[in-house]
């Protein structure tokens, strides 16, 4: 019990410490004087991640479309919120500046569109498509809300610029892609660069890498502890995302009919439409039919 006191109250002393480095010009923006905000909202994603499945279990799924649209386009508005600034290596000046002051306020910006995005999650609970909140989905959402606090409680500008921007231009294209995808089935064939879009995720996670090592090896004056993190994480994602590809797009498919009668005509539709030619696969063994009636 004393050590679980002294780990207490050593972290709370660490924390004390670290708020006298902290950035002076964010302290009273909202939600940025306490961590406590962030985290009761991001544990309030989890609750609802949570019971959001058991509540709809029994009722008629959401349709949304309208305010699909609207959300989905209007998150471009927050993506593109991002200024002019050194790609190779930037130092956080902590400043009254009137640029630098812009540039935190696009940061605080990314990290409230960060919170907006926990939307994603409700709307495809909502709307009962439990399949897309994956593990992957909720970790993506959870931790980049979460962490973002901490990114402009201490180094709202800098380096910290690079990996919002990037990530600002991948979610215009996704947004660009879910709200098309929402505006109705007559669009949805268009949609056939999805698996790319996944490509540019994985690309954007190498790239961070690359450019934070860089960061690293040129010793840019920027806090070595956010570098060393933003690798840990950026790998994190490459390995969720780089599963979710390979199952996806890269794993066969296979289908397992046992026990059971399937009947599939030449043009690939199952059971019920009336056909010259019809294969019958009963445990596990094909058999050809003649014409057959609708059944």
């Amino acid at each position: 019990m004393d050590a679980v006191v002294h780990f207490i109250n050593d972290s709370l002393e660490f924390y004390r410490w670290s708020l006298t480095i902290a950035d002076k010009r964010v302290e009273n923006w909202t939600l940025m004087q306490s961590p406590l905000p962030t985290l009761a909202l991001s544990s309030l994603y989890l609750l609802f991640v949570w019971l959001g499945p058991k509540w709809m279990n029994n009722r008629e799924p959401f349709q949304l479309r309208t305010l699909l649209i609207f959300y989905n386009f209007g998150m471009l508005f927050f993506a593109a919120r991002a200024a002019g600034y050194s790609y190779i290596c930037q130092t956080v000046k902590y400043t009254d500046d009137v640029n630098e002051v812009r540039i935190a306020s696009a940061l605080w910006w990314y990290y409230v569109s960060k919170g907006i995005e926990y939307l994603d999650t409700v709307f495809f609970i909502l709307r009962k498509k439990f399949n897309q909140v994956t593990f992957l989905h909720v970790y993506h959402h959870f931790t980049m809300f979460t962490l973002w606090w901490i990114g402009i409680k201490w180094v709202a500008g800098g380096q910290s610029f690079f990996g919002a921007h990037m990530n600002a231009v991948i979610h215009i294209v996704m947004y660009l892609y879910y709200g098309l995808a929402a505006c109705g089935p007559q669009f949805q064939k268009y949609l056939w660069w999805k698996r790319y879009l996944t490509i540019m995720q994985l690309v954007q996670f190498h790239v961070t890498i690359g450019h934070t090592a860089y960061s690293l090896y040129i010793d840019c004056p920027f806090p070595r502890w956010m570098h060393w993190a933003l690798i840990a994480y950026a790998i994190s994602f490459i390995i969720l995302f780089a599963n979710f590809y390979y199952q996806t797009y890269r794993e066969p498919k296979k289908e397992l009919v046992r026990n059971e009668k399937v009947v599939v005509n030449n043009s690939g539709m199952v059971n019920g439409i009336k056909s010259e030619n019809k294969l019958i696969v009963e445990n596990g063994k094909t058999k050809k039919k003649g014409k057959a009636k609708h059944e």
